[in-house]
């Protein structure tokens, strides 16, 4: 008890100047240097985002997009360099306010109090997809913390399990309709292209009809035209609430092949894409990077997730007689057995967000949720603060691709953190950082971070 409490009295007395910002003395010195190091690294990344997204608009830019696209990068680094010089502000302000750091004010409420604040500097229509994109990695990474606490366990496929009922609630909003009215989103344009635009909503008024197939008369096998016959009732047969002009097992087959040459199309494309240096150099292994079974798990999952989905929904056309939304429910979560082929944690919790988010929107228009005022912002702050504190004392549940982006946009900072009078907090956080450090290969070739400017 008598150690636990030294250690605790350590790290309470430990200054910011000890834990931070080693290499100045000055507060307003370190938060500064953050600045003038973000912002050529934000640069960088905007200008490749908001170039693609010039790119993806098919059309020759006009001198106005053009100006904009300027703007947009230059306010979106300008807040990711706010957000992260306020940071460092804000940990030495607290210390300063409470008289030391206390687990949860070593990052957490610092990042907290900064965070939808500094989302304000950047574009409205930015701050929604931002919030987003941290909800995402932060949930992953929360889960994480929470994991190695003991308190969850993760179960085989449960990403898969995620991503089934997500885009079942997708497709049943995209069947209902909802994605014209209160529920528009560029992601029903995703899901248009794998199941097709025939079976887009809203679905026309239900009307019963007599099953088809009961008017047809009886097949005698043991004629070749009987075969002839089949072959040709499968090519063309449909229910009459079908919303596709082609037989259902023609439909169902080509609508599963498609997504499967589209997936596997794109999953090469990107792996080439990233091998440009590789190729021009003639180093490509071919037959490991490209010629394998990796190249062919989207396109698998696509292709059976839009096979089984049609055929599915074909099948209770022509159980019940009429066609109806709900049979998005059913016929998505048959479908999800294809994306056992694709199990990725990304793609699952971006699902689940955007699902979710759009749910929300659906509810509010309806008068069954109310409705959060600024509720991106918050989550935004909320999510931000579970990452920033991860990131300094816990990095081992965080993504390292997220731990390398910090370390590199601060300007070699966060691996220069000293985090050894923070044991009495009992999760070994220099310890997870130098597991990270040495993972990631991260070598410093200076003393010092960039822009230190020392006092």
């Amino acid at each position: 008890m008598a150690a636990q409490s030294k250690l605790a009295e350590i790290a309470f007395n430990c200054t910011c100047q000890e834990y931070i910002h080693p290499w100045t003395s000055s507060c307003v010195c370190s938060a500064a240097g953050m600045i003038l190091s973000i912002f050529p690294s934000s640069l960088r990344v905007y200008g490749a985002v908001y170039l693609m997204a010039l790119i993806l608009r098919g059309r020759i830019p006009s001198l106005k997009d053009l100006g904009r696209t300027v703007a947009g990068v230059v306010q979106s680094a300008a807040f990711l360099s706010l957000n992260g010089s306020f940071f460092i502000l804000a940990i030495c302000l607290v210390r300063q306010l409470l008289g030391g750091f206390y687990f949860s004010t070593a990052s957490l409420i610092p990042s907290l109090l900064v965070g939808s604040i500094s989302l304000f500097a950047e574009r409205p229509e930015r701050r929604a997809p931002l919030a987003m994109y941290v909800a995402n990695v932060g949930i992953e990474t929360l889960w994480k913390m929470m994991e190695a606490r003991g308190l969850v366990r993760s179960i085989p496929n449960g990403q898969v399990l995620i991503m089934g009922l997500s885009i079942t609630a997708l497709m049943y909003m995209y069947r209902a309709g909802l994605h014209k009215t209160v529920a528009k989103d560029p992601t029903f344009k995703g899901l248009g292209i794998i199941v097709g635009k025939e079976e887009e909503g809203p679905v026309k008024s239900p009307t019963v009809t007599t099953s088809q197939s009961s008017r047809q008369r009886p097949l005698n096998f043991r004629s070749i035209t009987a075969y002839l016959e089949l072959y040709d009732r499968l090519l063309t047969t449909k229910h009459p609430s079908c919303p596709h002009k082609s037989g259902c097992a023609k439909y169902a087959v080509l609508g599963g092949l498609k997504p499967f040459l589209g997936g596997v199309g794109l999953q090469v494309g990107l792996k080439l894409l990233l091998n440009i240096p590789k190729i021009i150099k003639l180093k490509m292994q071919w037959r490991k990077q490209i010629l394998n079974k990796g190249s062919l798990q989207l396109g698998l999952a696509l292709g059976i997730f839009s096979l089984l989905f049609k055929t599915t929904s074909c099948g209770l056309r022509h159980s019940c007689g009429y066609d109806s939304a709900l049979f998005a429910i059913p016929a998505g979560l048959l479908g999800s057995i294809g994306l056992l082929w694709f199990p990725n944690n990304t793609v699952a919790l971006y699902l689940m967000w955007k699902s979710l988010q759009l749910l929300y929107n659906w509810g509010v228009a309806e008068g069954r949720v109310p409705e959060v005022p600024h509720f991106a912002m918050i989550m935004y702050g909320i999510f931000t603060a579970v990452l920033c504190h991860a990131t300094i004392l816990e990095a081992q549940s965080m993504r390292p691709s997220y731990f390398k982006f910090i370390e590199t946009i601060s300007g070699g900072r966060l691996s220069r953190f000293n985090l050894k009078s923070f044991e009495a907090f009992g999760v070994g956080s220099q310890d997870q950082a130098n597991q990270m450090i040495k993972k990631l290969g991260i070598v410093w070739n200076s003393p010092y971070p960039r822009f230190a400017l020392t006092v």
